[in-house]
């Protein structure tokens, strides 16, 4: 088997039914793909018959106390591939996906991980059309770090860096990329892309999954270096608090020229992460909307570090 696809499940099987559609409709011989589903559901509706008549699919079962990592890891063992590629369960990739990500892998010696751009719908929601632009910010590159929606690797690579690193809830992706980062380049291509369907519709979906998302933060530095280009990850929220704080101080015991100050110190992060996203969504999205995402986005991240913080101290 050439390239084994190794999909971490649980919940919606509507959107998995969408990904493994996406898979069997690649533009390469089905023969030479399988695809390995790693689902924490206790059953699955879809059986995916007429799929496995054109080409391989294995189901596992794994119980619900299970991190994504120990998911894609476990699924790994199944998986007879040269090659590994490691989707999301709610993404639908483009016909080419295959065909193009192998041939970046491969055009380039110095490569040992590559991922497909993000695409969105042109009717897509601005909160989709937001989070597509963060994640196109670079493209036809090499990066530091890459999303775990879809990625293409070797599997010696995946073996000599020991797998997705099962003690994290979240961040996973962030660490293992960083991990293979040291073996050599990490490109972002545009050559082949993929929809996000699982894409936050809502301000109160982004809020919630950010608090999710922000409870590994600081379990996830551990045992690596941090560069420079990560830093502001981890300072800008704990700017923001500071500052937020500070203005019901100083409304207390200050004037007003201090109040307003603590007030400005507090916004000026959202402001020039705003004008950052405006510029590299080349303005087709408001600045209004830009600055709303920040507003809810920044909030959800301290909260969701400020737990994670107590759950690493009961660690």
């Amino acid at each position: 088997m050439l390239v084994s696809f190794v999909i971490p499940h649980k919940g919606r099987e509507e959107l998995l039914e969408k990904t493994v559609a996406s898979i069997v409709a690649q533009d390469y011989d089905l023969s030479e793909l399988e695809i390995t589903i790693v689902t924490q559901n206790t059953t699955l509706a879809a059986d995916f018959q007429r799929e496995k008549e054109l080409m391989s699919i294995n189901i596992v079962f794994r119980p619900d106390n299970e991190t994504i990592s120990a998911l894609r890891n476990k699924g790994v063992e199944h998986s007879s591939g040269h090659y590994l590629a490691f989707l999301d369960a709610d993404v639908v990739l483009s016909a080419n996906w295959v065909k193009a990500m192998l041939s970046e892998l491969e055009d380039n010696a110095g490569r040992v991980l590559v991922s497909a751009v993000q695409r969105c719908e042109n009717n897509a929601p601005p909160l989709e059309k937001i989070r597509t632009a963060l994640s196109n910010a670079t493209t036809d590159s090499e990066v530091r770090f890459l999303p775990g929606r879809n990625l293409l690797l070797k599997k010696e690579t995946f073996a000599e860096v020991g797998g997705f690193p099962e003690h994290l809830v979240t961040c996973e992706d962030y660490y293992f990329t960083d991990q293979v980062h040291a073996l050599g380049q990490l490109y972002y291509s545009s050559k082949a892309d993929y929809v996000h369907l699982g894409e936050d519709k809502s301000y109160k979906e982004l809020f919630d999954k950010e608090i999710w998302r922000g409870q590994s933060n600081l379990q996830s530095i551990k045992g690596r270096p941090i560069p420079l280009s990560e830093l502001p990850s981890f300072l800008v929220p704990l700017w923001i608090l500071l500052f937020a704080v500070m203005p019901l101080i100083f409304s207390a015991f200050m004037s007003l020229e201090y109040v307003m100050l603590g007030l400005g110190l507090f916004l000026l992060p959202i402001l020039l992460y705003s004008v950052r996203l405006y510029k590299i969504a080349d303005k087709q999205i408001s600045f209004a909307r830009v600055a709303q995402f920040y507003l809810v986005y920044f909030p959800a991240r301290i909260i969701g570090t400020i737990s994670g913080f107590f759950k690493v101290i009961k660690v």
